[in-house]
């Protein structure tokens, strides 16, 4: 994934979290102890001492990529969508992804729930040479027309698993945006072995839908939506399970009007004050609120939350109605970090597991935070 960061004046943690928006005084969630548990792809660098449970350069040829976007399927079974992907060849530098065998997305299965030690994939979807393999045709397959395929969430609706992805031929446009072509959907009907494309539901290249988050509660599935990059206001949208390939069956939040619109996704008004990227969106049943982490670049905001590239984090009781985010992570902490994607079966726990995104080393990590409603 090409993303480029920008260092800024620092900032405390407890200085950027402030205090978020109640409603009658009702209680928030709240991060702390956040830690990075285990490594989840690439190799071992000399100076690590935190696990590395998988082999992924020389078992899957996955040696660089990013993101690690999950969902559940049957049971304890997760799936996880990776980002650009680089096999044998990928050097550690400032630069990200490098190397051979470029795949725009790649796809590991996992049924590890005890993640105290990190995170175990039990397999990936492979090639005929072993290699783990593309699923959402990438910027090899028309190099003139865009550039790659990168997944932004996915879920399992009336049993067909879907991934959303943004089709993207430019990452450098301005105002915080990458230009697409188009976003769409992959499907599955028989637990991710095989994916065909959902051309039925797709949205243009200036969709507030461009990328999304998903999230399942009572038989719905809901949506928090932003352009392609990481400028945009946050967006909501749901539909029935299923109703998932049904895009006119989709609605559309309309916060002026109070009232979901269906089939009209002009009507779609912002939920969540941007700059709003690479979002998670969880229903977490112990504490009975819906919890959204997302990427924040301060560079593209007129009013800034934090000095540095952050990641934040809100929750409510109401998705139509979200309080002022807090800080979960900052690139002082962690350089050039990126993308906070949630453990769906961790929507019970007393923590919050997730897998974060590092642009310098190229991979991904395992992360947990304590979890308390106050």
């Amino acid at each position: 994934m090409k993303l480029c960061f920008v260092a800024v004046l620092g900032m405390t943690l407890a200085g950027c979290a402030g205090a978020a928006q109640q409603n009658d005084g009702e209680k928030e969630i709240y991060c702390d102890n956040v830690r990075m548990v285990a490594r989840v792809t690439g190799e071992s660098l000399p100076t690590d001492s935190m696990p590395n449970p998988n082999n992924t350069g020389p078992d899957y040829d996955v040696y660089g990529t990013d993101l690690g976007i999950m969902w559940q399927l049957e049971g304890n079974r997760v799936g996880m969508f990776f980002g650009d992907t680089n096999g044998k060849g990928f050097v550690i530098n400032k630069n990200g992804g490098n190397g051979e065998n470029w795949r725009s997305n790649v796809l590991a299965f996992t049924t590890d729930t005890n993640l105290e030690d990190g995170l175990t994939i039990d397999e990936m979807l492979v090639d005929e040479d072993g290699k783990a393999r593309e699923v959402c045709a990438g910027g090899k397959a028309n190099p003139s027309v865009y550039q790659t395929s990168i997944p932004t969430s996915a879920i399992r609706a009336a049993g067909v698993d879907c991934v959303h992805f943004m089709n993207i031929y430019d990452w450098g446009a301005p105002h915080g945006r990458w230009l697409t072509n188009f976003s769409s959907l992959y499907t599955s009907n028989d637990d991710g072995r095989t994916w065909q494309r959902c051309a039925d539901v797709t949205f243009d290249k200036d969709s507030h839908f461009s990328q999304v988050a998903y999230a399942k509660r009572d038989g719905w599935v809901y949506m928090i939506g932003t352009q392609a990059g990481r400028g945009d206001d946050g967006y909501l949208a749901r539909f029935r399970e299923e109703d998932l390939q049904k895009k006119d069956a989709y609605e559309y939040w309309n916060a002026r009007a109070e009232k979901w619109i269906k089939g009209d996704e002009s009507k779609a008004t912002p939920v969540l004050r941007g700059p709003v990227g690479e979002a998670s969106l969880m229903w977490h049943k112990k504490f009975k609120r819906w919890i959204l982490t997302y990427n924040y670049d301060p560079n593209h905001d007129s009013v800034r939350r934090t000095k540095r590239h952050s990641i934040l984090y809100c929750d409510t009781e109401d998705i139509t109605k979200w309080g002022e985010p807090k800080v979960l992570l900052e690139a002082s902490q962690y350089p050039a970090l990126y993308c906070a994607f949630m453990h769906p079966l961790k929507d019970n726990d007393d923590k919050l597991w997730f897998i974060m995104s590092m642009w310098g080393p190229y991979n991904t990590f395992l992360m947990s935070a304590d979890l308390s409603l106050k």
